[in-house]
């Protein structure tokens, strides 16, 4: 009988070793490396069966000149949701293998269902390694009793399997048009003795799906789960493997959930997909400044309205500050949604270039609705808030601004200034401040909102607080 060989796999690259090391060579992280057990022919059957498994045969692989390739895009796949739509770049792209991750709870099974649900066109086949058919039946009867979803649609078939070959075999027999694994930690191959979720498990089974997808044409959406950290867990190679990581994020005790792009092959990672909680599932919000801007905040200090963009969606944003007396002998500096580094610069400037003294003040700063803003156009708003809050005095109710402030305390230009302004017209701002450079080339005349431009700090704060 043959004997096992011992490995040993860095958990954070997948970098291999035939003995233990302390510190990896090639992501230098410490502790990471673990024991595992393989056998001595693994790879050959899985990455046979991917291509079996759909009745098609292997390409032969030759070399091709740039110029005899076809440029045409595949039509992609509209997933009838325009949220989702929106992340994936138009669509979901033929072949492709999308990795979905987020917290325990947050909502990844409920989202892909009900996305599923909603492709009565498209043969589906969901693989689940975590829930019996009984539990999915419950969830899909609960999502199409207010939503409409076609729960007893004759295309979607649900399979609790977790072994990978089960998995090609039945693929085989349905020929699925798209096909879902949850999640890819609980799916397991016979030919690597070690237990599913492990390093080297995680490693051949995505392999092996991508494989099928390329090979097939059939595009393949794991969900996966994530460490306490945040990060995906798995091998990093893991992410390497796929076209697309996108992160389901959000507090699960919020209705509010945020899908975001970390890698897309297919298109832009700065698009968002928000959505609302709710009993019958989750809900698009194509106006997410409906979800970031209290109702009624007049008369209350610390708070300042930003027009921020994300991608290619403006949206207004509603910008909290506290400043309060330090309780101790070193201040504190905290901020929620917003980068920490560039408050304290921002709090720099502010005590440099326009006078005002926080060293001996504790600063708050909270981005409200949940979400993480990098616009740099959030600078001006950030500094009008930690004003008002400082003297305690509220910002009248129909002000918005948006501008990135420099060192020297500028008010430097931001990009796409029109969709800014008419975002905020459009939700009844009567004034909104902006930098005094992208008045060039932009005509007043169009927009019923006041535009008060400025070029330094000391001007906006004088235009805010008289």
């Amino acid at each position: 009988m043959a004997k096992d060989k011992i490995m040993y796999v860095c958990e954070n690259c997948g970098q291999e070793s035939a003995k233990w090391i302390g510190k990896c060579p090639a992501c230098g992280q410490w502790n990471t490396y673990k024991e595992i057990k393989v056998a001595d022919t693994r790879k050959q059957v899985v990455a046979t069966s991917a291509a079996a498994s759909a009745g098609r045969q292997l390409r032969e692989n030759k070399v091709l000149r740039l110029k005899d390739i076809s440029a045409h895009d595949d039509p992609r796949i509209d997933m009838h949701d325009g949220e989702l739509n929106r992340v994936l770049g138009g669509g979901l792209v033929p072949g492709s293998i999308v990795l979905l991750g987020g917290e325990p709870g947050i909502g990844k099974s409920t989202l892909t269902l009900q996305t599923m649900l909603n492709l009565t066109d498209k043969r589906v086949l969901y693989v689940s390694g975590e829930e019996s058919a009984h539990q999915l039946k419950m969830r899909a009867k609960r999502l199409s009793v207010v939503s409409g979803f076609a729960a007893d649609t004759d295309n979607f078939m649900i399979l609790c399997e977790n072994s990978l070959e089960a998995i090609f075999d039945h693929i085989k027999e349905v020929q699925p048009d798209l096909l879902v694994i949850d999640s890819i930690q609980t799916i397991s191959t016979e030919d690597v003795e070690s237990s599913a979720g492990s390093i080297a498990q995680v490693r051949e089974c995505a392999s092996a799906l991508l494989r099928f997808a390329k090979t097939s044409g059939v595009p393949v959406i794991l969900i996966g789960h994530i460490t306490k950290e945040g990060t995906l867990a798995g091998p990093k190679i893991l992410e390497h493997i796929v076209d697309t990581v996108i992160q389901f994020e959000g507090d699960q005790h919020y209705m509010y959930r945020i899908l975001r792009s970390i890698k897309n092959r297919f298109g832009s990672t700065s698009e968002l997909g928000i959505y609302e909680m709710l009993q019958t599932g989750l809900r698009q919000v194509s106006n997410p400044s409906e979800l970031l801007l209290t109702d009624n905040h007049d008369g209350l200090s610390g708070v300042a309205i930003s027009s921020a963009i994300e991608g290619v969606r403006p949206f207004l944003v509603e910008t909290q500050a506290l400043v309060s007396s330090a309780a101790y002998g070193t201040p504190q500096r905290s901020a929620t949604g917003f980068d920490q580094r560039r408050l304290n610069m921002l709090l720099a400037v502010l005590e440099k270039r326009v006078g005002f003294k926080l060293m001996q003040k504790d600063v708050f700063l909270n981005i409200a609705g949940g979400l993480r803003v990098t616009d740099m156009a959030m600078d001006l708003s950030v500094i009008a808030a930690v004003l008002s809050s400082n003297v305690d005095t509220p910002i009248e109710e129909g002000w918005c601004m948006a501008g990135e402030v420099g060192l020297s305390g500028e008010v430097r230009p931001v990009a796409r200034i029109e969709q800014r302004i008419s975002e905020a017209e459009k939700l009844g701002f009567q004034h909104i401040i902006i930098p005094k450079y992208n008045l060039s080339g932009l005509n007043r005349k169009k927009f019923k909102i006041e535009l008060v431009p400025v070029r330094k700090v000391e001007e906006a704060l004088r235009a805010l607080f008289g």
